[in-house]
Order: C-alpha cells, then structure tokens, then sequence
C-alpha cells in the first residue's frame, strides 16, 4: 500500500533556485544537529522535509530564517547570502510559521496580520506618534492589505475575533496570513497540521496549493506521512541532522531507509510506537 493517492496535483511550473544551502552544520557544543545539508528550493515548488522526531529539521529550519547562525555552510536566497538575522531574513523575502502557534492572543486577528505588514511600512517615529499623514496612509494601506490575507486564507468573517477565542484550525491559517502579509518569495511552514482533524488537515493541503498557485514557494515540515507525500513536489529526509535521501515523493516513500528510520528494524527498537508515522508504518507492513 502506499500513502499517495491518485488524484495528481494541480499542474505548475518550477523555475529558477530561489533558496540554496550548501553544507549547512549546526553544532550545539559536542552536539552536532545538523551535519552538512544542502536544499534547494526552486520558484514555485513545494518542498517537504521530514525525518524522526530529534532528526534536526527545526533546527534546519532555524538556521534558514535566521534564528541560528550555522556553524558552517552558507545559505543564499535569490542568489545573494543571508546574514543570520531573522529581520533581514524577512526583509529578503522569506517568512515562517512556528511548531507552536505565537500569536498575540489579545489581539484580533486583523491586528495580528497589520503586525506581520509593518516589516514593509516605512513611517518615521515622529510621524507615526503624531499620526502623520505618511502613518495614516500606511495604517490605512495595511489594514486593507491584512483584510486581503484574511479573505485568502478562509477567515474573512473573523476579522474581529480574538486570537485566543479562535479554533485551533483558524488559528493556524492566522498565522499562515500573518506570515504571507510580510510580502515574502518562500514561505516556511513547521508543522503546519499538527493537532488537525482530517477536515483541517485538507483545509491547510488546498490552502498551501493556493498559496504556491500564487507565485511563492513553500517548505513544509510535517510528521503526516500522506499529507507530505500527496503535497509536495520533492521531499528531503533527514535523519540524526544528516540527509538521507531527496526525490520526488514517490521515491522517497519506497526507500527502505526511510521506513527504518522511522520504524527501526525491530532489533533493539525500544522507540514508542505511537511516535512513529502512521502511514509510513501501514507502508512498511504491507
């Protein structure tokens, strides 16, 4: 059995490398959680990374957007290098969504997309405390543009709406639009399903094919097996921060590498079994 199914995804075209990173390492001391991965994404693609839980792909994550300076390697976007500042990493074009969802749950869901558009205004702080004119028509300019976002991830009735009083599906789309209003080239989502019901689930899978059939590019971490292998476009495997193989999902599905680092080889497997992925497990067995 495999976990793709045969409704094929939505034709596009890929174009030139808009992310590159080459031999990137991250070592925490003794610890190394990241050894030497290279990934490329290219315009209009969607790209999955996965691998166990502790297989370093936050971390990954980490070192792309800024949050981590790599021990070593570089990491280019749209052809010029990053410096290791999450600020500039927006700046370029790039933006993220977080494991665990970090909204401002006192404020509504239209305030929370305006604070993700402020990286782009360019009000002074003496005109935007004395509400000057340029503030004005960049308040302005911004909370239309946050009304936009809000209507093209599915929550535009819930623009006055608390954050905390949101479900937990909506919540996560909020972040999404938080994370789309910065203007970026490639989005970064991290776990984007992560405690979704099925009907969620598909919610995210059609609204991230709407987000690429928009022009950007995406990299999805995620633990569901079918969701990735159904999304994506290639897939990246790390396991213990090394790569273990990158293809097409139909490729990396089937290597039996990757059904044993998920599910061990029965010998000296003292791994929990409700840890590992469901669907990658079901393939292994049949």
């Amino acid at each position: 059995m495999t976990v793709t199914d045969t409704t094929p995804a939505p034709a596009h075209q890929v174009g030139g490398p808009i992310l590159e990173a080459s031999g990137v390492t991250m070592r925490f001391g003794g610890l190394v959680a990241v050894n030497d991965v290279n990934l490329t994404v290219r315009e209009g693609e969607i790209v999955g990374l996965i691998g166990p839980n502790g297989a370093g792909k936050t971390t990954f994550f980490n070192c792309l957007t800024g949050l981590y300076k790599p021990t070593s390697g570089q990491v280019r976007f749209a052809g010029t290098p990053l410096p290791p500042k999450p600020r500039a990493v927006v700046k370029a074009g790039m933006a993220r969504t977080f494991q665990n969802i970090r909204l401002f749950a006192n404020m509504t869901a239209l305030e929370n997309v305006m604070v993700g558009r402020y990286c782009r205004t360019s009000a002074g702080a003496l005109t935007s405390v004395l509400h000057g004119p340029k503030f004005r028509r960049e308040e302005h300019e911004t909370r239309v543009r946050a009304q936009e976002l809000l209507n093209f991830v599915g929550l535009g009735r819930s623009t006055e709406h608390l954050a905390r009083n949101m479900p937990y599906g909506d919540q996560r789309r909020l972040e999404i639009a938080r994370a789309l209003a910065t203007d970026p080239k490639l989005i970064l989502l991290d776990e984007p399903t992560a405690g979704m019901n099925p009907q969620e689930t598909k919610q995210a899978m059609d609204l991230i094919f709407k987000i690429r059939d928009s022009g950007l590019s995406v990299v999805v971490i995620e633990h569901d097996m079918r969701f990735i292998f159904n999304l994506c476009d290639r897939v990246l495997c790390l396991v213990r921060g090394e790569a273990l193989i990158e293809g097409t999902p139909g490729e990396v599905q089937s290597d039996p590498r990757v059904i044993e680092a998920y599910i061990g080889t029965g010998e000296d497997d003292d791994e929990d079994d409700d840890d590992r992925p469901q669907d990658v497990t079901e393939e292994a067995k049949s």
